[in-house]
């Protein structure tokens, strides 16, 4: 009986995915109850997985193997965690799979359980394959790609080499060669506070920041003025914005204390030291002008987050291979998000993006993924089950 034919369908990867979307894996929480229930999940298919754990242990990565241990599989990575719903305007329970007019509502239904959930959802045909599928689940990719370096680490100890990575991030089942890096840092200034009438006795840490931030703009702007020429990307120049901004605790007193946050998003072969070298050297300055006359103010900056972009460089057979599967002619796209694509990449698998969903329904209020995305994503899997039962 051809494969296809007895393979779990969607609608078990459905079932999957309104589990997981269950679990609340926003980024400032801990993951472990997905991480159990995939265990749990991997257990009754006879299937040993390996846990990451975080510093504290209060999160971790999970990988897993399944086939013989031999060269020439696929690893399927996604990542665990969500944004949160904080603010959002939904029209349902974002923890509750929501069916509706051919879609499927829910936080991470589309960025990226659901991609997660039709990877599971294949495991016995994985499983019984003469190639091997090794399942990558990370955390803390949304705060910066944080968690998935040490399990990176692990696998390339301890896995047979890959002909391909697939990380699922949502891109309509396109095959993706080519992401920006990020880099994100935290700006904490301490002023001197005073009463605002008297701005001579002290240092207000808003107007240091403001300085600061205006560097950036002017960076960004800069950044924005001289566009890369024949770049797939869009935009086709690095980008630089303001997150996160606080300060001051009333109208009449010169802010105490102050901070934000920035991201800066690379094109490949851009440096983000060299970007950046004005606003450190202006930061330098400020600091040895307000120590001079205040020596407990402070400028202190620390990088919160840094990964590195995925390039084309080395990754055309995986490109090919993953477009064998999808059915794509064309070229591989390039897309502007960061991913853990280049973390993989730079460890030396050869890595595409390619999963279900569109971008643009990432992070929204009433985050949805297509029906008909969870059936081309699963006609995916069924076609990569045969092709590794080879």
């Amino acid at each position: 009986m051809p494969y296809s034919a007895r393979v779990t369908d969607t609608a078990k990867a459905i079932d999957i995915l309104e589990r997981l979307v269950g679990f609340d894996t926003t980024s400032r929480l801990s993951n472990l109850q997905l991480v159990e229930w995939v265990e749990d999940y991997l257990r009754g298919h006879d299937v040993a997985s390996e846990r990451v754990a975080n510093a504290d242990g209060t999160k971790a990565n999970l990988f897993a193997s399944l086939g013989p241990a031999v060269e020439g599989g696929v690893i399927l990575s996604g990542h665990s965690d969500v944004v949160p719903v904080d603010g959002q305007d939904w029209s349902s329970d974002p923890w509750t799979l929501t069916p509706r007019d051919g879609r499927l509502y829910g936080r991470g239904t589309c960025d990226m359980k659901g991609f997660i959930a039709l990877a599971l959802a294949h495991v016995p045909a994985f499983a019984a394959g003469k190639r091997p599928v090794h399942l990558a689940i990370s955390y803390d990719e949304e705060i910066g790609c944080k968690g998935a370096p040490d399990m990176i680490a692990r696998m390339a100890e301890t896995i047979p080499t890959p002909r391909a990575a697939i990380i699922g991030e949502p891109s309509l089942m396109r095959v993706i060669d080519g992401h920006k890096g990020i880099t994100v840092h935290e700006v904490s200034i301490r002023g001197h506070a005073a009463h605002s009438s008297l701005p001579q006795i002290g240092v207000s840490a808003n107007h240091i920041a403001i300085e600061l931030m205006a560097k950036l703009r002017e960076i960004a702007r800069d950044l924005a003025a001289n566009p890369r020429a024949n770049c797939e990307f869009s935009p086709p120049y690095s980008t630089l914005t303001i997150g996160m901004m606080h300060g001051g605790t009333a109208a009449n007193i010169l802010a105490g204390s102050a901070d934000f946050t920035f991201d800066l998003r690379c094109l490949p072969g851009d440096d983000p030291a060299t970007i950046l070298q004005p606003f450190f050297a202006l930061c330098d300055t400020l600091r040895a002008d307000i120590r001079s006359a205040f020596p407990a103010t402070d400028i202190a900056v620390s990088k919160r987050s840094s990964a590195p972009p995925l390039t084309p460089d080395g990754n055309g057979d995986a490109a090919a291979f993953v477009r064998s599967l999808t059915g794509e002619n064309g070229p591989a796209s390039k897309v502007s998000f960061a991913a853990e694509a280049g973390q993989f990449c730079e460890a030396g698998f050869p890595t595409v993006i390619c999963g279900p969903g569109s971008i643009e329904q990432a992070h929204q209020p009433d985050e949805w993924i297509a029906l008909d995305q969870m059936e081309a994503g699963n006609a995916f899997m069924v076609r990569l089950a045969e092709e590794l039962a080879r």
